[in-house]
């Protein structure tokens, strides 16, 4: 019967069996996963607006030291008194969040991979009981945070953090945080962006297929047949609703159907209200917009979603965060992601012995491959990039996406031999590959760099014999990552590869150090020959 109800939707390359959609934020309330706006309301907003902390996501973060209801009453009570301080009913009601690694103090006569393995214990946090009116949510196993303000594990960031655990050999932390993972996906029914309530509405790039394909490598093969309910959900919460997308209603969710009727991906946070932890941000840059509140804070949700939060790649000028349009395109990586997901399943079920499912997954990964190289691929100008579907047209817009059909072995020779050239071309800088190529102001741009997308970039390359640039940028990220280590003991969330001698900066909160991913493709590269 399970076969049949497979074979009966095989017709889009994102077409999930028909199973119970992923929990919505009501649903989710119910289990016990309460946001801060849920739990505080009147207060939440009142400390975001009046700027009572300088980073939003500081609020958002603290753990109450009494039950909300008991709070909320507290502070009805309080808030009429003409000398009532904000700032002072939250600090006595409040415990501030805990800074990873910022105070930490380096040993600089260590060197930067003697650093790193020192700073895992530092970065590590335990499973701790659930605590009503927090925004944490327990994991059951230890994991890595990246760092500074961001006190959580994360989606995308614990991929790259991996490839260092692995290289130190720690990969009993690398199973425990895959295992929190397919918790959540059992428990929630999808990796939100990190473990906090406020991101439940939104993931962050599908890498849980690769994670366990990290993990196979380096330990058993079978660990994809081990972990394919979770693969299976994974794939559910992205495709849902793929199945009932029509000419007319070509949209659900994080579901597109295209022009000639295969079904893409985008990025779609299932709400459309100020992020939590950019509460008061999101509020100014939707005034400042002139457009309708809910489409703003849609799509600022959405490109948080991307993991690039925030770029020109986004932005229909490609200037201004105002313009931002994340939800009516096509992303590149995002597709070859879920491409890697349905051949992960196949290579499952495959172990499995269970050919019928091998050869649905097969063909969804082929039609996807085939939609990707139709609508992302620029052959004029000789790249992979995001696709327009509002327009029907390529936002033109070269960003290091680029790299994920390389990484994911998508592209053909010649395709990644032009994206090499036009990555030697006009990407790499003095201190490795720039993000983008305009200058916005936003984090994910130029002249900022950030090391997933170096990590993937030289793989890639390296995956298609583009050896002697690969192994250019890896020297000139390596340098530039040590450099920076041998001047402030840091590590760094992100690096200003223009000028080497600078910080890079921009986006919606102070640069960072830690700092999970950045440990993690450093140490790879350091300790691989």
């Amino acid at each position: 019967m399970r076969n049949f109800v497979f074979l009966l939707f095989l017709g889009f390359a994102c077409t999930p069996s028909p199973q119970k959609p992923a929990p919505t934020e009501v649903q989710q309330a119910k289990k016990g996963f309460l946001t801060p706006e849920q739990n505080y309301g009147e207060l939440f907003e009142a400390v975001q607006l009046k700027a009572v902390f300088s980073d939003s996501k500081t609020f958002a973060d603290c753990t109450p030291k009494q039950k909300p209801d008991s709070i909320m009453r507290a502070y009805q009570n309080a808030k009429t008194d003409a000398n009532f301080d904000l700032k002072a009913f939250v600090t006595n009601y409040f415990s501030l969040p805990e800074q990873f690694s910022t105070d930490f103090v380096s040993d600089q006569t260590k060197t930067a991979a003697q650093h790193i393995s020192s700073l895992w214990s530092v970065l590590r946090r335990q499973p701790e009981p659930a605590l009503e009116g927090s925004s944490l949510i327990t994991l059951p196993k230890p994991y890595i945070v990246p760092g500074g303000r961001f006190g959580e594990i994360y989606y995308w960031d614990s991929y790259f953090t991996m490839q260092g655990l692995v290289k130190d050999k720690k990969m009993g932390l690398v199973t425990d945080m895959i295992d929190n993972f397919a918790y959540l996906i059992d428990t929630i029914g999808h990796i939100p962006n990190g473990n906090r309530t406020y991101y439940l509405s939104r993931s962050q790039p599908p890498f849980f297929a690769a994670m366990v394909q990290l993990l196979a490598k380096n330990t058993s093969d079978t660990a994809l047949l081990h972990y394919l309910p979770q693969l299976e959900k994974e794939y559910l919460f992205w495709c849902e609703g793929s199945q009932n997308l029509t000419e007319t209603a070509p949209t659900h969710r994080r579901v597109v159907r295209m022009p000639d009727g295969s079904v893409l991906n985008r990025y779609c946070d299932d709400n459309a209200t100020p992020r939590p932890e950019a509460y008061k941000e999101d509020v100014a840059v939707a005034k400042k917009s002139n457009r309708p509140a809910s489409e703003m804070y849609k799509n600022l949700r959405s490109g948080a979603e991307s993991g690039w939060d925030f770029s020109s790649r986004w932005f229909a000028d490609e200037k201004n965060l105002e313009t931002i349009e994340t939800i009516d395109l096509i992303p590149v990586d995002l597709n070859c992601l879920l491409y890697n997901l349905e051949n992960a399943i196949a290579k499952a079920y495959e172990q499995n012995s269970d050919g019928t499912n091998q050869a649905i997954y097969n063909e969804k990964a082929q039609k996807r491959a085939a939609a990707i190289q139709k609508y992302c691929w620029n052959e004029a100008k000789g790249y992979f990039g995001d696709y327009n579907f509002v327009r029907n047209q390529p936002t033109n817009r070269p960003t290091m996406a680029m790299v994920a059909p390389l990484y994911f072995g998508l592209a053909t020779p010649e395709q990644a031999k032009r994206t090499a050239q036009l990555l030697e071309k006009d990407f790499l800088k003095d201190g490795g590959f720039t993000t983008t190529l305009v200058q916005s102001g936003q984090q994910w741009d130029a002249p900022n760099a950030w090391s997933p997308l170096q990590f993937m970039a030289i793989k890639g390359l390296e995956n298609y014999a583009q050896t002697a640039l690969a192994s250019k940028a890896k020297a000139r990220w390596v340098a530039l990552n040590t450099n920076v280590y041998k001047r402030t003991g840091k590590m760094l969330e992100k690096y200003n590869v223009y000028d080497t001698k600078l910080e890079a900066g921009g986006g919606e909160y102070p640069l960072q150090d830690g700092f999970g991913w950045t440990n993690g493709v450093l140490l790879n590269f350091l300790k691989t020959k």
